[in-house]
């Protein structure tokens, strides 16, 4: 092999691997963020969120903060014998915030209205780990399949039914089954006391 050739192959060797570009639209994430607990006045957590996020463009840290998040899941509730769906925070009291924490962002974050502190003791917030972050966000994901309902129904109970074939008979609760989310009614047919399973959604109770 030539000399020139030998020489153009060590250069080749020499060159950095080219790096993929970053997609467009999604920021580099940083290996140093981590997650951190903030506690803040119950009922006040989607406040927080937007607070923390304008404090954090206006002292420029938006490079050290990543997501800020309220866990949450949908919870179907019956108003008026309706149906709505409405996003529940299931942890309240706490706003999770994705960053790479020094000093000046520990005091910004304190600072701000209606927080009360880090997670952690005295003046060290402690990060989550790995296990604790996935299994809020695996809630926060996997609840959204399938909403809870927000009603509470007890033995004995008396209920009108809105839908399905026995629609505006009244019935007597008998058994519950809330990881199903089904009732078992007992209904008067005909004379003659039947039992009847039917979905939370399709009772209401009688006031």
């Amino acid at each position: 092999m030539s000399t020139k050739q030998e020489s153009k192959m060590a250069d080749e060797q020499e060159q950095p691997a080219e790096q993929q570009p970053q997609p467009e639209g999604q920021p580099e994430q940083n290996p140093r963020f981590k997650w951190y607990i903030l506690h803040a006045y119950s009922g006040f957590e989607r406040k927080v969120r937007e607070s923390i996020q304008s404090r954090i463009q206006a002292f420029g840290l938006g490079d050290r903060v990543g997501r800020v998040m309220i866990p949450t899941e949908p919870v179907t509730e019956i108003v008026n014998g309706k149906k709505r769906t409405v996003e529940r925070v299931f942890l309240p009291g706490y706003v999770l915030v994705e960053m790479e924490l020094d000093n000046n962002l520990w005091h910004v974050l304190k600072e701000t209205p209606k927080v009360t502190g880090f997670l952690g003791t005295g003046d060290k917030p402690v990060a989550l780990s790995e296990e604790e972050v996935s299994s809020i966000l695996f809630r926060s994901e996997t609840v959204k399949d399938k909403p809870r309902m927000k009603i509470k129904f007890e033995k004995n109970e008396s209920v009108r039914i809105t839908d399905g074939p026995f629609a505006n008979f009244n019935g007597i609760v008998d058994e519950i089954n809330e990881d199903r989310e089904t009732l078992k009614v007992m209904v008067t047919i005909f004379g003659r006391s039947t039992p009847v399973e039917l979905e939370f959604g399709k009772v209401e109770k009688i006031e």
